[in-house]
């Protein structure tokens, strides 16, 4: 989600006092299809999303957190059992109703707001992306924002700043030289 509230700030405020922008694992541009937007996801989707939450978000987190990092491909060489319970402590000390209403604000259209940013936006994205499909998201950018280089990153999952930070950092490292 910090990656639409870059994205928004920009859009919104423009970009006096910022020299560069990063997004990691992109939800913009819109992520629901609709008929304007065939590219997205069904919004059924988002309603079982929050169904699942509402019956059992402590399943729902399990689920999330074995797709956000692809855990089936990828564990245990760059995720262990130890970071994935990091990351379901963190969530599950959320409210229930964050848990439930967090799912409506990844359906933000963010397409007027990309045109307007004006300087370099670096996009890392993971091509196996799960939670974010690279296809419905970051590919799409190179035709909404202006200045932008957009880096998959081959078998990454939604995290891979923990995930493949190698790749991340070095990326990131000669974006902002």
């Amino acid at each position: 989600m910090g990656t639409g509230e870059v994205t928004r700030y920009l859009g919104k405020y423009g970009s006096s006092g910022v020299r560069k922008a990063v997004l990691f694992g992109a939800i913009p541009p819109f992520l629901l299809k609709t008929d304007d937007n065939p590219e997205g996801v069904d919004k059924a989707v988002f309603d079982g999303i929050k169904q699942t939450v509402l019956a059992d978000r402590y399943k729902w987190f399990d689920d999330f957190f074995a797709n956000f990092y692809n855990v089936d491909e990828l564990a245990p060489d760059r995720i262990g059992d130890a970071a994935l319970r990091a990351s379901f402590q963190v969530a599950a000390g959320s409210s229930w109703y964050a848990s439930y209403a967090c799912v409506d604000t990844w359906l933000t259209d963010f397409r007027s707001d990309l045109p307007k940013i004006d300087i370099p936006v670096l996009v890392v994205h993971g091509a196996k992306d799960r939670i974010l499909p690279y296809e419905a998201t970051a590919k799409r950018l190179d035709e909404l924002i202006a200045d932008v280089q957009v880096v998959p990153v081959e078998n990454g999952p939604h995290n891979i700043g923990w995930t493949f930070p190698e790749e991340c950092n070095s990326t990131l490292l000669n974006f902002i030289r």
